[in-house]
């Protein structure tokens, strides 16, 4: 097939949170042998990636694009648009078979083409996206607004006849299916990692190395990674036990900043270690020494919907780790002794963590190296796209089958 690849995330090299699937799905793509036209945000090295990811490369070049850019929401909402006409235009000399489609935003563009190009559609949601916003400040989010926009979300398979979806979680699919949308097409295929970038750490011997409690926490640290449940927990565990390292890997944000303010005012002595962004294959480099991993997520129906990767990574390497109880999370991970899952307090998360490092060295050494297997084994990227791409190549081929029996009423 000749498949129109949508993203609104610069493809590579990853930029954090979801835009790390696109690459592995783009290989597996490739390696069936289905020709890729990837559209996506100016890229750093455009010749170079075309030629090791062998895709036809088509950037969107009006404005800077990326999850630290400036004006980001408001770039967010006019991106469909152009996107639409970019592939439109290229539409015109290439007739594509198929339009894949990740996050939210990008889904937009790909069902206006579905309309104005009359091809399948197959919408791949990593997350709720809008949903994460319902921890912003209400100047942010104004609760009427942000009400509008959740919706709209939710019904956009619905709203452009999509042919199929992919979802990042079994708690999202099941949102998707109160819609109306039909559930036989639709396949949660969860969030995955790179398994070579994550190598199992041996956990340290108590007895030969001593050493200080490494708490560490990664990813994009938006305002529903380190709001009040982090900074609260973090203070609290500071002023328990002030030997505790807490190490944030990623961008400095302003959610970032206003978390590291409040624990200086509450636990002035805390010692907090900032890496500032670190490209994915390094990110492991800063975990491997770690006590304990976190997920301090507020609650909001974005984050129960979120497979959160940073999980995955944490078993990966054979750390412990501390969660809120976010629905996903506690729905695949309800088995697994490697995960504690908190309640959504401060003083619950202190404990969670606390818990951790009192106990890690009786409960590590028993546990660690066997979850880090399980996810290995059902989470590494290749097998997860192994999955998605049978359901797509499936969807492009009931479709076609539809389309050549015109007796045979489409789906709805």
């Amino acid at each position: 097939m000749r498949i129109a690849f949508l993203t609104h995330e610069p493809f590579f090299p990853p930029s954090g949170g979801g835009s790390a699937e696109a690459v592995y799905l783009v290989r597996e793509l490739v390696r069936r042998s289905h020709e890729v036209h990837l559209f996506c945000p100016a890229i750093e090295d455009p010749t170079g990636t075309a030629h090791d990811f062998r895709v036809h490369l088509h950037e969107f070049k009006a404005w800077t694009m990326g999850r630290y850019a400036r004006l980001r929401n408001l770039k967010y909402i006019l991106y469909p648009f152009f996107l639409a006409g970019l592939v439109e235009k290229i539409a015109r000399t290439h007739r594509f078979d198929l339009v894949l489609s990740q996050h939210a935003i990008s889904a937009v563009a790909a069902g206006r083409l579905r309309r104005t190009l009359g091809i399948p559609v197959v919408m791949n949601f990593l997350d709720y996206l809008t949903a994460f916003m319902e921890t912003w400040p209400p100047y942010l989010a104004p609760p009427a607004l942000l009400g509008l926009l959740k919706r709209f979300e939710l019904s956009l398979p619905r709203r452009y006849s999509a042919d199929a979806i992919l979802t990042v979680s079994d708690t999202l699919a099941d949102l998707f299916r109160k819609t109306g949308f039909p559930s036989e097409r639709i396949l949660p295929i969860h969030y995955g990692f790179d398994a070579s970038l994550f190598p199992f750490v041996q956990p340290p011997d108590p007895a030969t190395e001593a050493r200080a409690p490494v708490v560490v926490m990664h990813g994009s640290l938006d305002h529903h990674h380190v709001g009040p449940i982090a900074s609260g927990a973090i203070a609290r565990v500071s002023r328990t036990r002030p030997d505790t390292i807490f190490r944030f890997v990623g961008q400095r944000t302003g959610p970032l900043d206003a978390c590291l303010r409040s624990i200086r005012t509450r636990a002035p002595a805390a010692r907090i270690e900032t890496t500032g962004f670190v490209p994915y294959p390094e990110v492991h480099q800063h975990l491997r020494d770690a006590t304990v991993g976190i997920v301090p997520y507020e609650e909001s129906t974005g984050t129960h919907c979120a497979f959160v990767a940073k999980t995955v990574e944490y078993l990966a390497l054979g750390l412990p780790v501390v969660s809120t109880p976010l629905d996903n999370l506690k729905r695949y991970f309800h088995n697994e002794p490697m995960i504690r899952f908190s309640d959504f307090s401060e003083a619950g998360f202190a404990d969670g963590i606390l818990s951790w490092i009192n106990d890690q060295e009786s409960v590590r050494p028993r546990f660690a190296r066997q979850a880090s297997d399980r996810v290995r084994s059902s989470l590494d990227w290749p097998v997860l796209c192994r999955r998605a791409v049978d359901f797509i190549e499936a969807t492009a081929a009931s479709t076609t089958t539809r389309s050549t029996h015109p007796g045979r009423p489409p789906k709805s």
